[in-house]
């Protein structure tokens, strides 16, 4: 099969923005990869898809938008609209040459335990905005068949591993609001979400400091590990099992926060991230001898020094140090797959959302 240019699109549960990148691909391997780009959202974007979150949290219909989740769905059509247009404009590229755009969406709600989950994001309005080939709704099919819906990456991880050419097994973890990990060995492709990426660390320093996020770990890197709370999160039922497995942005919002200083409870947060993917690590059938750290949590020195404290022997590094890119590594992966779905190949597998036989999956519209 030949390549094509597909551009990926990815917001995640940070709320950060709208990563953009340009994949030239045939869905089974990587021919080249294009420019990246990125477009934040405003403080009122953020405001917005904040309430919706909230809101969705009574959905029983994935369809549904009710009340703040419409006005979020047109924000978040919008927002990936003017990334692509941007993007295309800022490196010269005309639409004309793009096979296919992969939309995930903005997740709202995620319960793979009650067969739900929503992201949203009108496929068939960026479509005709754009003139170019969409494919979204990438989780359904997969839900619909039983699987946990996520995490969808594995199988691109899979193809960024097999390119480094080094000692297996190898893990890949992306830290974003969520955290989750691929375990590649020579036979094997193991995924799930791991706990808590950014989220509660960011939830917290915005509920104490106003600020959007611990940058850089900086408040972090001056504060003291309360171990007791980490040690009472990590009872929680979802440490204990298996994967695949895969969580809610929201999943751990009933549990209290430490009633610690600012730096003790972000160091404590930043801790707890770290504890949870080494949780993992007993329930894998080798501990990866390599870890590569993918999304926001890639750029937080004080995490990625708990990481290597937990994880040794293994070692641990940026995607950006092994040549990859730390930022739009899920944005990349999104346009891999928009191509395998056109072509109809497996996105999941039994081994990394749970389902029962690898399925395709993403609905796709042609302007």
């Amino acid at each position: 099969m030949s390549s094509v240019a597909a551009i990926g699109l990815m917001s995640g549960t940070s709320l950060d923005g709208v990563d953009v990148a340009l994949v030239e691909t045939d869905g089974e391997t990587i021919n080249r990869f294009g420019p990246t780009g990125y477009r934040p959202y405003g403080d009122g974007e953020r405001a917005v898809l904040r309430d919706a979150l909230a809101a969705a949290i009574g959905l029983a219909d994935r369809t549904a938008r009710p009340g703040v989740l419409r006005e979020a769905e047109a924000c978040v059509t919008a927002a990936h609209a003017e990334a692509v247009e941007r993007f295309l404009e800022a490196n010269r590229i005309s639409a004309e040459t793009i096979a296919v755009v992969g939309f995930h969406g903005q997740t709202v709600l995620h319960r793979p335990e009650a067969q739900l989950t929503v992201q949203i994001g009108d496929g068939h309005g960026l479509a005709a905005r754009l003139r170019v080939p969409v494919v979204f709704d990438f989780r359904a099919a997969d839900m619909a068949a039983g699987g946990q819906g996520a995490p969808l990456v594995p199988v691109f991880h899979r193809m960024l591993v097999e390119s480094l050419r080094r000692a297996l097994p190898v893990a890949v973890l992306n830290v974003g609001g969520v955290a989750n990990v691929t375990y590649v060995d020579a036979a094997t492709l193991i995924a799930c979400d791991t706990g808590p990426g950014n989220a509660l660390i960011d939830d917290f320093t915005r509920a104490r400091t106003g600020e959007a996020r611990d940058s850089d770990g900086r408040t972090a890197a001056r504060g003291t590990v309360d171990e007791a709370y980490i040690g009472r999160f990590l009872s929680h039922p979802f440490f204990a099992l298996a994967p695949p497995k895969s969580l809610d942005r929201n999943a751990f919002a009933g549990i209290a926060p430490p009633d610690l200083s600012v730096a003790d409870g972000a160091a404590t947060l930043t801790a707890l991230t770290a504890a949870a993917v080494a949780a993992i690590v007993p329930h894998l059938p080798l501990p990866p001898r390599s870890w590569i750290v993918a999304g926001g949590g890639a750029r937080n020195p004080t995490l990625m020094s708990m990481l290597a404290a937990k994880l040794a022997p293994a070692t641990v590094e940026s995607a950006d140090a092994v040549g990859w890119s730390a930022d739009a590594i899920e944005a990349q992966a999104f346009a891999v797959l928009a191509v395998r779905a056109l072509r109809g190949a497996p996105l999941t597998f039994p081994t990394t959302t749970g389902v029962a036989r690898p399925m395709t999956g993403g609905v796709i519209v042609r302007p």
